[in-house]
């Protein structure tokens, strides 16, 4: 199976949020930002493994700053790893204040995917072909944090063994 690089699946994506999406504090709700973020990653997936493509776990999301109605939020999502089924994909959001230009760090997310056959089972991911030093940098970032993931989901079982017997 050939490699594709990670500008190959890269997306970016932009909205601009609406009082619907505010809470009574004003400002967006964080599960508004969830979606946007969740659907971005689903985008870069897809375009991965040209297959349909489901959350398995979102690993980390920070959130920097409030985003307010009116603002441009815009998701920059690309590959980090890919493993032989599941692959970490990481987006940054930044919200910029159309009347000020003013731009900010919003938000950022680890998520992992995992691509799936037209039966719902896992399917083989094509592998990930890093190019820059910062590429590089993130996909040995993303294979520490997926070995943590897997150490932790192992000592869950194992407890889980425990209370049963």
């Amino acid at each position: 199976m050939q490699g594709k690089t990670v500008k190959e699946s890269a997306v970016i994506t932009a909205t601009i949020m609406s009082p619907k999406d505010v809470n009574w504090a004003g400002n967006v709700f964080g599960g508004a930002m969830m979606s946007l973020i969740d659907s971005t990653a689903g985008s870069v997936a897809v375009k991965h493994s040209r297959a349909n493509a489901v959350t398995a776990s979102i690993d980390r999301l920070d959130f920097h700053h409030p985003v307010f109605p009116g603002n441009l939020v815009t998701c920059k999502a690309s590959l980090n790893y890919v493993g032989k089924t599941s692959m970490e994909i990481g987006v940054r959001v930044e919200s910029e204040n159309l009347r000020t230009g003013e731009v900010r760090h919003t938000a950022s997310s680890y998520l992992t995917f995992v691509a799936l056959d037209m039966s719902g089972k896992p399917i083989e991911l094509p592998p990930l072909i890093p190019e820059t030093e910062e590429e590089k940098r993130r996909n040995r970032d993303a294979a520490i944090r997926r070995e943590e993931r897997l150490r932790h989901r192992q000592a869950r079982e194992t407890n889980r063994k425990k209370e049963i017997s």
